[in-house]
């Protein structure tokens, strides 16, 4: 009896901790949180209606990011540098105690996509430059060595092959038809952080003069660029590779550049069936067309390409540009700087005849010119600089002081008065004077008759030789 007593009490004491948990969760009791009900909880969103487009939008970004993101790969690789002794280090006492100094291991991060189902792998130059070993690790973590199959600093581009097969491939769009203000997706490690997306607009295009590359041309974003993106592809909605993300601006937040694909393309294609890349070349060097060069040189608008020097024997020599032509066209394509012009140049094909645009002399002209290779291109020659000690001597009416070129190739400036036209312009000690308004000046008596002909007008066009350079100088007397 007491057993069965015993047995009712645990019973008992059963049943009043069930109906003590199931009035927590009575209707009566306040909730711990708030559960949506389209989780299957009872309460409602926040935002009942949400936009079509934004979900449009939304589920555009999260379409782009299933698609492409196997077709993205990690990159890592590991760099051997030079190890520089101090001078305590280098006395033989020191490897007996400490042994023998090792050169320091760089290890780096960076990404890349698949452009080919067995295994080419486009990224960034400097991201596997100077690597001795690289690892490709992708989406399904699997992970491959990798080989250096060719690349390009001058347009910091790189082709790196795993050997693989049946791999998820990128698919090239177009970024001649890219307009300011469309959706940029970035998708690439940064910080080793594997396959981030991030969104934002297409900032600018054609930036060029950025000190980055030799060949730049690139797209610039706000999507978040960050040290681990470079290599990886730029995309738009449709899920197309429009760019390399490639640099950032340290100092600025949101400011990021990337290599258009349609330049890419030509590189890393050479890359892969060559392991170089060729170029074509005129055989001219060229400055800026400032606006006060523009005037001086009767043009309208301060664009184009000014050639300050014709390499005798090249391809721009035969074809009959000068010295003093302003390149405005190439191909059909308006030159918009020299690194414009630089970069058609390059692109145009070597072997092949473009059609050339040039003002001369007040009047455009049409000329035909077959490119060179840039590999083979002569070196300019070398011009020792003149006039390093400063003489006595009266200034002329241009703030100079000169003497005539041993070499007899114009007139030395042995001095620039401070605050005189020329030197504002930015003519300096050690110059040699070519050219005043396109007239050769190969003596001083030249040179005065020269410029006190030209002042009468108020401004004057000097051409000096700098070096290995040419450069127009555009001068307005007070």
């Amino acid at each position: 009896m007491n057993q069965l007593f015993r047995v009712s009490r645990v019973c008992i004491a059963v049943w009043v901790s069930v109906a003590a948990l199931g009035g927590c969760s009575g209707k009566n009791e306040t909730p711990l949180f708030l559960e949506s009900n389209r989780k299957g909880g009872v309460a409602d969103a926040p935002v009942k209606e949400v936009p079509t487009d934004i979900l449009s939008t939304q589920k555009a970004f999260s379409t782009v990011a299933k698609k492409v993101t196997p077709s993205v790969v990690n990159i890592s690789t590991v760099s051997r540098k030079k190890y520089i002794q101090p001078f305590f280090e280098a006395n033989p006492l020191f490897e007996d105690f400490f042994g023998a100094p090792q050169a320091r291991r760089n290890k780096s991060l960076g990404s890349g996509f698949m452009i080919s189902k067995d295994g080419y792998i486009v990224t960034n130059d400097h991201v596997v430059r100077d690597a001795e070993s690289i690892q490709v690790k992708l989406s399904n973590d699997k992970v491959y060595d990798a080989k250096v199959v060719g690349a390009d600093q001058k347009t910091d581009i790189a082709v790196i092959k795993i050997a693989a097969a049946d791999l998820p491939t990128v698919v090239l769009g177009d970024s001649e038809k890219l307009e300011v203000g469309q959706w940029a997706i970035a998708i690439g490690n940064p910080f080793g952080l594997d396959r981030t997306m991030t969104v934002g607009v297409i900032s600018a295009t054609g930036r060029s003069n950025m000190g980055i590359e030799t060949y730049e041309n690139f797209i610039q974003t706000d999507a978040s660029i960050n040290p681990g993106n470079s290599g990886g592809p730029l995309l738009n909605v449709y899920g197309e590779v429009i760019g390399i993300n490639t640099a950032i601006v340290a100092a600025g937040q949101g400011i990021g550049f990337a290599i258009p694909i349609n330049m890419a393309k030509q590189v890393f294609s050479q890359l892969i069936k060559k392991g170089s890349v060729s170029r074509g070349y005129m055989g001219v060097t060229i400055q800026p067309v400032t606006e006060e060069l523009a005037r001086s040189f009767g043009l309208k608008q301060s664009k184009g390409a000014l050639v300050n020097d014709v390499i005798k024997g090249g391809p721009a020599d035969k074809a009959g540009i000068r010295q003093g032509d302003i390149i405005t066209a190439l191909n059909g394509s308006e030159v918009k700087d020299p690194s414009h012009l630089q970069r058609q140049v390059a692109e145009a094909g070597i072997g092949n005849i473009s059609k050339i645009t040039v003002f001369r002399d007040g009047r455009t002209l049409d000329l035909s010119i077959t490119l060179g290779s840039a590999d083979a291109a002569p070196k300019l020659r070398q011009r020792l600089e003149q006039g390093s000690q400063q003489q006595d001597g009266e200034a002329d009416l241009l703030g100079l002081v000169v003497e005539n070129d041993e070499q007899g190739g114009g007139v030395v400036v042995v001095d620039a008065m401070r605050g005189g036209a020329a030197a504002e312009s930015g003519i300096k000690r050690g110059d040699v004077i070519v050219s005043v308004n396109r007239k050769r000046t190969a003596t001083v008596a030249e040179y005065t008759r020269t410029i006190q002909q030209a002042a009468r007008g108020g401004s004057l066009t000097i051409l000096v030789r700098r070096g290995d350079s040419s450069i127009y100088f555009a001068l307005r007397l007070k």
